[in-house]
């Protein structure tokens, strides 16, 4: 397909320019995508606002799609014109050493090829993608509820590494979108939730996706005793998820554990940054602490499922729909909180 398509190029911090670019070439062994819904994601925020070591500028931009196949070239297999699809951005190789441990999420090749630009008309879908990492999506499902498969996959890993047992309590740390899923996946657990957030706006969204308690406690040590208090005998939670990145809050959830807990380290934070842990917290009290990080294809796999079939509630994730030209308005709302998620929709 010839001809131009507009496309975001990002550019470097608080800087992106929304530009006139070719339609990207087809290769033999690639898929050509109209994107119908892009949706802004916590990475997206993170690298307008200070970059991303893995994002050299210029560059497009853009990671979580969802649209229609309009050519595929001819090593494509299982795919054709006209479906409906919506993209992971991962691809892990299969082969290197994480891979072949099991750990496809830590695959060094994915790092460097990650699926990039979709806040653009039209993305290229490489083999590596569209082999394990693309679904075909049915009517009744939107485009923007599709486009969420990525960040949805990223909580549903997050979920089952935290071991969460049917019964438990767990406190989850920020009510954004990855907050969100994680309430809903752990209630689908059997697990009873503590969201803690400082939005009333969005607390009263984790109360609709099912929260039995929520905590709006801005003080670290009194929001440590808040969620005790909704503990039996004030003996802490069974997990604690930080959905945040923000150092203080790995902090305070380490804290509300009970003794034999688990502290997941979910939220990416800044390079460089360390945390403090009472070292007789962590030994006396036989703590697990971990840091859990991407996804994998299996758990792509499932999170498609679950939105094909209605068991996760998209219509609050998705704050509002946009054209691309306001890109950067919906950056910049997302990191002050007022939307959970935007998406773009490029050809409008």
């Amino acid at each position: 397909m010839r001809g131009n398509m507009r496309a975001a190029i990002y550019y470097g911090p608080k800087d992106i320019r929304i530009e006139e670019k070719p339609i990207p070439m087809l290769g033999p062994s690639d898929i050509l995508l109209k994107v119908r819904a892009a949706t802004t994601c916590g990475t997206d925020v993170k690298t307008y606002f200070r970059g991303h070591p893995n994002l050299v500028p210029p560059s497009l931009y853009g990671h979580e799609a969802a649209g229609d196949i309009v050519q595929v070239g001819r090593e494509v297999v299982g795919f054709r014109e006209g479906m409906r699809v919506a993209a992971s951005n991962t691809g892990p190789c299969g082969d290197c050493y994480f891979c072949k441990r099991g750990q496809p999420n830590l695959c060094e090749f994915q790092r460097t090829h990650l699926l990039n630009g979709t806040y653009a008309e039209y993305v290229l879908i490489p083999q590596h993608i569209w082999r394990q990492n693309l679904f075909e999506i049915p009517a009744h499902v939107s485009y923007a509820a599709a486009a969420l498969v990525e960040p949805l996959s990223c909580a549903l890993y997050g979920i089952e590494e935290s071991n969460i047992r049917i019964g438990d309590i767990v406190a989850i740390i920020g009510a954004g979108p990855i907050g969100l899923f994680m309430t809903q996946l752990a209630k689908l657990q059997g697990a009873s939730v503590i969201v803690c957030e400082l939005s009333q706006e969005r607390l009263a969204m984790a109360q609709r996706l099912g929260a039995d308690e929520v905590v709006e406690v801005a003080e670290r040590d009194e929001q440590i005793k808040a969620v005790r208090a909704l503990t039996p005998d004030e003996r802490g939670v069974d997990v604690a998820i930080d959905a945040t990145g923000v150092p203080a809050a790995w902090e305070a959830g380490i804290e509300m554990l009970r003794k034999g807990g688990l502290f997941n380290a979910f939220g990416g934070a800044p390079r460089g940054t360390k945390i403090a842990v009472d070292t007789y917290l962590l030994h006396y009290c036989h703590l697990t602490i971990k840091g859990v990080y991407n996804t994998t294809p299996r758990h792509a796999e499932v999170a498609i499922d679950l939105i094909k079939r209605g068991q996760i509630k998209t219509d609050c994730i998705i704050s509002a729909e946009w054209p691309l030209d306001r890109l950067v308005e919906a950056l910049e709302r997302q990191k002050a909180g007022e939307v959970v998620k935007v998406a773009i929709i490029p050809g409008v």
